[in-house]
């Protein structure tokens, strides 16, 4: 077979592109591509419901990849098993409900189990902004404003991109960009205590492994926090490199979705 570089170059726009424009209008659009989000997007597809997740970095995964001080082995508890045991990651049982996994395996199967579900991962693509309507005096977050992160690191000013979307997901962590932009932009306040981004507290893995998935909720009209966004904007502890909270996280604002998209 010979081969030609043209080719090639066409087949790759042309393949980007048809996935790009089917992502145009989505029911959920997650930002950044954790373990919650990812976790998320796997059960949205299972639910036949159009998800796709955008990630500012080159590789999914977020922080799961390194596992605990770069030792790529992390905990999760009995609670998160059978997830785990759906996604087909090995573990091995430590005793007493702790059970261990290779972070480098369970972030790229749970990765390939997301896209092979049906859901559209885009990396190297940042979210700076929303879409926002207002109905009645009421503001709802409606779709995303898109760039690439590139453009956005070295401080270019190139006009983005949007798409539509019913519900938005904030699973971008420790920062929970989204909901910095809906109180600064929007003047608007949040599901809080304070109608703003509480801030995270210091690690106490048994209150914020529970903190995170009781937190997992609507906190803006159509925006919906997971995974250590939660616990930034709620104002919890940080669990630290047990990873049962965030995937229990990413299931549930999947089923809350789900239901209420069904409605």
């Amino acid at each position: 077979m010979k081969i030609d570089d043209v080719t090639i170059s066409r087949s790759i726009i042309e393949s980007y592109m048809e996935k790009l424009l089917g992502s145009l209008t989505v029911d959920v659009a997650l930002v950044g591509a954790g373990p919650s989000n990812l976790i998320a997007g796997y059960y949205l597809a299972k639910a036949n419901l159009k998800a796709v997740i955008f990630e500012a970095k080159l590789a999914p995964g977020g922080g799961m990849w390194g596992g605990a001080m770069m030792f790529n082995e992390g905990v999760i508890q009995s609670d998160a098993l059978p997830i785990i045991k759906e996604m087909n990651i090995d573990f091995k049982d430590k005793g007493d409900g702790y059970y261990t996994i290779d972070t480098v395996e369970a972030t790229s199967t749970i990765i390939s189990r997301c896209i092979q579900q049906g859901t559209s991962i885009f990396n190297l693509i940042k979210a700076t902004d929303v879409l926002f309507r207002e109905k009645k005096g009421k503001k709802r977050v409606s779709g995303l404003v898109l760039n690439w992160s590139p453009v956005e690191h070295l401080g270019l000013f190139v006009d983005p991109l949007s798409i539509q979307a019913s519900y938005i997901v904030d699973g971008t962590g420790h920062p929970a960009d989204i909901c910095t932009i809906i109180t600064t932009k929007m003047d608007a306040k949040l599901n809080t205590r304070t109608g703003g981004v509480v801030g995270e507290m210091s690690l106490w893995a048994n209150e914020g492994e529970q903190f995170t998935v009781a937190n997992t909720k609507e906190v803006f009209p159509g925006l919906y926090v997971t995974g250590m966004a939660a616990n930034n904007v709620f104002g919890g502890p940080r669990m630290g490199p047990i990873f049962g909270g965030m995937i229990l996280s990413g299931r549930k604002v999947a089923e809350i979705i789900s239901l209420k998209a069904k409605k």
